[in-house]
């Protein structure tokens, strides 16, 4: 029997030790490609990349997870494997490892990356197992407690940073360029901020037009960008462009056009950049009158909001722990129905067996003798597996893998009982 929970390792990058240069040159550009190249090592594989993390989720042993991302050029990530693999899953699920703690998008996160590798044929039914309980687990999280209070989304730490830098927010003009998940978000906890103007930028202007819509905001094309940035107090940038959609040299143009008429020098813009590859090319904060922020000033937003919810964090973890408990037991439980199962095949050959000696032996026996011996034989059978059967669940409930196998090997006598192909070979 094959220790069940050995079967899952995590590695990649997150906010907890990488900035968003390192959190980009981790990153996956052809997604598609790395899941192919890593299916013909794993049995299943997963690729979760958000704006503060990338992550590689596999069925198989942590050894050969680091000896793959080696080999695909990465390096400076975290390594877990096992029973820590399944913590770390679930707490992802429950807020507790994101920048903004309590955040909800991390949920759909998750299931888009199963969906993302159901449909790249790299997703096997244990680590769809282990996506389920852990989304199982991230909305219990969130009914049992208030983890997911006030500020609980990188769009609307992005608005809490804006108004913190001008004061209030009342008044102004900011654009938002993006209509994605991201985009609604920042959008929706700026409505209702008393803007004088709200602009919504996206590259494909159907978008633009539904999300400003929604939000009674204005929809931009992208080839009047920087037109808008003229006239905006705030641009908050979260596209999932894979290069810069705001250039330096564009940008530098744009703040002349901002400049005070005495002074020479542009009225300031808050560019706060939460996209993942960033929107923002390099060096646009050098530019006169540009205050720029990235996923990095987040850091500060959340420690100012993790106050209210660090109570509720702790009670988040406790119910982790209890659940990741229940859901190694349920591991358990599978490994030994896999292993009993095999048990049971193996103790219907030795009947079937058995019983064909015995009506040999009584030589022409008629059809009524025949199902008598049969069904005597089925009845001792069941019988004599039944109490072992429960002995054998219990002890592989507990994690006692060596009791359970004794169990097996008493009631076998060195008949051998196949193991089944899914657990045969798995590195413990």
């Amino acid at each position: 029997m094959t220790e069940p929970v050995a079967r899952i390792a995590i590695a990649g990058v997150s906010h907890h030790t990488a900035d968003v240069i390192a959190l980009e040159n981790f990153r996956f550009g052809d997604e598609p490609a790395f899941l192919e190249a890593a299916a013909r090592r794993f049995s299943g594989v997963l690729l979760l990349q958000t704006c503060n993390r990338v992550e590689v989720i596999v069925e198989g042993d942590a050894g050969t997870l680091r000896d793959f991302l080696d080999g695909q050029g990465r390096s400076g990530f975290f390594l877990l494997e096992g029973r820590d693999a399944l913590r770390h899953l679930l707490s992802l699920a429950a807020g507790i490892e994101s920048m903004i703690v309590g955040e909800d998008q991390i949920i759909g996160q998750l299931k888009k990356a199963l969906a993302d590798a159901e449909e790249a044929g790299t997703a096997s039914s244990f680590l769809e197992l282990c996506i389920n309980k852990a989304v199982h687990v991230g909305v219990g999280v969130r009914k049992r407690t208030q983890i997911n209070r006030g500020a609980v989304s990188v769009g609307s730490a992005a608005v809490l940073l804006a108004e913190s830098e001008l004061g209030t927010l009342e008044g102004r003009h900011i654009l938002v360029i993006g209509s994605g998940e991201m985009g609604l978000l920042v959008a929706q906890a700026l409505a209702a901020k008393h803007l004088t103007a709200m602009y919504v930028a996206n590259r494909t202007y159907g978008r633009a037009v539904k999300l400003a819509e929604k939000i009674g905001g204005k929809a931009v094309r992208l080839n009047e960008l920087y037109h808008y940035i003229t006239l905006s107090d705030v641009v908050i940038s979260c596209t999932s462009a894979p290069h810069p959609v705001i250039h330096k040299i564009e940008l530098k143009e744009a703040m002349r056009d901002r400049c005070w008429p005495i002074e020479g020098h542009p009225r300031p813009l808050i560019l706060i950049d939460i996209a993942q590859p960033r929107d923002v090319e390099e060096g646009a904060g050098t530019i006169d009158g540009v205050r720029l922020f990235t996923m990095d000033n987040l850091r500060e937003v959340n420690e100012q909001t993790m106050s209210t919810r660090r109570a509720e964090a702790e009670r988040a973890t406790a119910y982790v722990s209890e659940e990741l408990e229940l859901f190694i037991r349920q591991l358990h439980r599978r490994a030994a129905d896999d292993c009993i199962a095999a048990l049971h095949s193996w103790a219907e050959a030795v009947r079937v067996r058995e019983r064909d000696k015995a009506l040999a032996r009584l030589g022409g026996a008629d059809e009524k003798t025949a199902e008598v011996i049969d069904d005597l034989s089925r009845v001792l059978t069941k019988k004599i597996l039944t109490d072992a059967t429960a002995s054998i669940r219990a002890c592989a409930e507990e994690g006692d893998r060596s009791a359970a196998e004794a169990l097996v090997q008493a009631l076998t006598r060195g008949g051998m009982v196949i193991t089944p192909p899914e657990t045969r070979d798995v590195p413990e």
